[in-house]
C-alpha cells in the first residue's frame, strides 16, 4: 500500500505550509484526485489518520474531490471527458490524444487554525 507513503509526503507538505503561516492546527484538507493518478482513494482515506497522528493535521477533515479524465484529440482538436481505460477521442475515434486531466493528485486548499 503506497498510499501511506503518499499520505506521509502530503503531511510533510501540509505541516510546512501550516508552520509558514503560524497555524496551531489544520482543520480541513481538500485534495483533487484523478483516476489515473495511481492513488486508490479508499486506501488513502484509510491511511490518512495513521499518517496524521501527532501532526498539526491529526484532527483535520480530509475532503477528496474526484477529477475526471479529459483528453484532447490531436487530430480533430476536440476536448472530451472519457473513461480511464478508453483514451481515444470520443468525437472522432482517433487514438492520438493527449491527457488534459485525471492523472494527478493535487492539494487544493487547507483550512488552518491561526491564533
Amino acid at each position: 500500500m503506497h498510499e501511506f507513503s503518499v499520505c506521509r509526503a502530503l503531511i510533510r507538505q501540509i505541516e510546512s505550509i501550516a508552520q509558514d503561516h503560524g497555524a496551531q492546527a489544520v482543520k480541513r484538507i481538500v485534495l483533487q484526485i484523478g483516476p489515473l493518478s495511481g492513488v486508490e482513494i479508499p486506501l488513502l482515506e484509510q491511511a490518512f489518520p495513521f499518517a496524521a497522528t501527532d501532526t498539526l493535521a491529526r484532527k483535520a477533515a480530509l475532503v477528496i474531490e474526484p477529477v475526471p479524465v479529459i483528453v484532447r484529440c490531436r487530430v480533430c482538436g476536440a476536448e472530451n471527458q472519457t473513461q480511464p481505460n478508453r483514451l481515444l477521442c470520443p468525437a472522432c475515434g482517433d487514438l492520438r490524444t493527449e491527457l488534459v486531466s485525471g492523472d494527478r493528485m493535487m492539494l487544493m486548499r487547507l483550512e488552518m487554525e491561526i491564533e
